[in-house]
């Protein structure tokens, strides 16, 4: 089985990481779409809340596994996976900037490859900071997010305060 991982926070999920996971489950047998966090960060939805909005995104969607990434590097998660390659979107040249540096060490750590998908361009000016901002000023967001996340920005789900479990290796 060809596995791929899809790692983000996804704080919310937008429509465009949304199209590049979608084109990846295309390419892979699985895609398993991996909730980080990063503890540097300050996050509008919690750890669970990014879970259920990505998972009830994706729940009609065959050969798409959600889970928590856990701590620790990446590069270690796709081992203990058995993940193949690492799909990262693009939005521009300085994504690819960004990318490449984390893509070559991952590779040297762990064998694994990363696939690099161009975003489509309804979606390139989109991040989740952009979604966030755009909401909280009071702009719609609708076009750009799923129902799920939708819903949680409009106050229509209370937050999420249970404890994430933590999924054990495939082996």
């Amino acid at each position: 089985m060809r596995r791929a991982v899809c790692p983000g926070s996804f704080d919310p999920i937008h429509k465009g990481h949304i199209e590049v996971i979608a084109r990846a489950a295309g390419l892979f047998d699985e895609v398993i779409v991996a909730v980080s966090t990063n503890y540097a960060k300050k996050y509008r939805f919690s750890l669970n809340e990014r879970l259920e909005m990505a998972k009830n995104t994706f729940s009609a969607l065959s050969g798409i596994v959600v889970e928590p990434m856990g701590e620790g590097l990446l590069s270690e998660y796709c081992h203990a996976r058995g993940v193949s390659a690492i799909v990262k979107g693009l939005r521009s040249s300085s994504d690819f900037d960004y990318e490449l540096p984390m893509a070559t060490m991952n590779r040297q750590l762990s064998g694994v490859e990363t696939v690099f998908l161009p975003g489509d361009s309804r979606y390139l000016h989109l991040s989740s900071t952009l979604i966030k901002e755009v909401h909280t000023l009071g702009g719609d967001v609708a076009d750009y997010v799923p129902r799920a996340v939708l819903r949680r920005l409009q106050g229509d789900v209370g937050p999420d305060t249970r404890p994430v479990p933590v999924v054990p290796p495939r082996r």
